[in-house]
């Protein structure tokens, strides 16, 4: 997925010395950004006050929307560099197309992991034909400097592992949970789960006491540590839990995302995640003139132009302000 904003924030993101080493119950105030012709999206990652949560450094929740009467998504061909892109679907369909010449229907319960690496390019779209509801989340991971210039890939997994107990029902997407492991391949110590709870459940869910976690309610009004929250509403937890407290009173389901908090400084721009203004410049050049990226082929519709870069080089923000 992209970043549509004709102005994109420039920010450096990472490091560890804004890392809540303890325990903490921060909400995180989503900002509603048009994505496409008819899609609106909740923004909660980079927001006002965090950046990054691990290796996590980008997260949109979007729905439920009915599209019955909508042609739903439509993102044209667009470029990524040094991350990976994670789309996962509670409700409706997308068509992934990608430069490698990847085409992909996605549906809820699936994972579709594009490891951009050195440069890639693709589209997202809703079927001519497709469900009257379209409910997902789209999250990018950042890669350490070790490993962004690597080849770019693309993943689909349709059986991922599964993590029980106490009437909760986790979904590993990405890294490990209690034991668990996805086959998604990662680049750097995370985890991403969808976690679902029946009404009435109560339950305490292993966690790692040096990651961080944050919690992204997709349905239902879940209590996470004792905070409830609403749909489409992010909990940043912080580090320091060897377990997080899980309640409900209707049936419920949020993502979890944690991860060792990294280490590097990140410039993310428009869709791109480098280590200078250079590398963002570059990129936003080599995109311009149709090189290095690769040809999405398919889509019915022109590529998006990069938006203009700040007049100024781009400067550290820090994980938080």
């Amino acid at each position: 997925m992209s970043n549509l904003e004709l102005r994109p924030a420039p920010a450096e993101c990472g490091g560890r010395a804004d890392v809540a080493a303890r325990p903490v119950r921060e909400l995180l105030p989503a900002k509603r950004v048009p994505l496409g012709e008819s899609t609106v999206v909740r923004r909660l990652l980079p927001s006002l006050g965090r950046r990054m949560v691990g290796a996590w450094c980008f997260v949109d929740h979007y729905g439920p929307d009915d599209i019955a009467q909508e042609p739903g998504m439509q993102v044209p061909p667009h470029p990524h560099m040094g991350l990976q892109t994670v789309s996962w679907l509670h409700d409706g369909e997308v068509l992934h197309r990608d430069s490698l010449g990847s085409l992909q229907t996605l549906r809820p319960g699936r994972l579709g992991l594009m490891t951009a690496g050195s440069a890639i390019a693709h589209s997202e779209e809703s079927p001519r034909e497709h469900a009257r509801l379209l409910h997902g989340a789209q999250l990018w991971v950042a890669l350490p400097d070790a490993h962004r210039h690597t080849t770019p890939a693309w993943e689909h997994h349709a059986e991922l592992p599964l993590v029980t107990g106490g009437g909760l029902r986790a979904t590993v997407i990405m890294g490990e949970l209690d034991g668990a492991a996805s086959p998604a391949t990662t680049f750097s110590p995370l985890v991403g789960a969808d976690v679902t709870l029946p009404a009435g459940a109560s339950a305490r869910l292993p966690v790692r006491p040096d990651f961080e976690y944050a919690a992204l309610t997709m349905s239902g009004e879940a209590e996470v540590d004792g905070v409830r929250l609403a749909p489409g509403s992010m909990l940043y937890l912080g580090c320091g839990r060897s377990e997080l407290p899980l309640r409900t009173d209707v049936d419920s389901s949020f993502m979890l995302l944690g991860g060792e908090p990294f280490e590097e400084h990140i410039v993310m721009w428009w869709n791109f995640v480098g280590r200078s203004n250079d590398d963002i410049a570059q990129a936003r050049s080599d995109w311009m003139k149709g090189s290095r990226f690769g040809e999405v082929k398919g889509y019915d519709g022109a590529p998006i132009p990069a938006p203009e870069l700040p007049p100024v080089p781009l400067k550290p923000r820090g994980r938080v302000r």
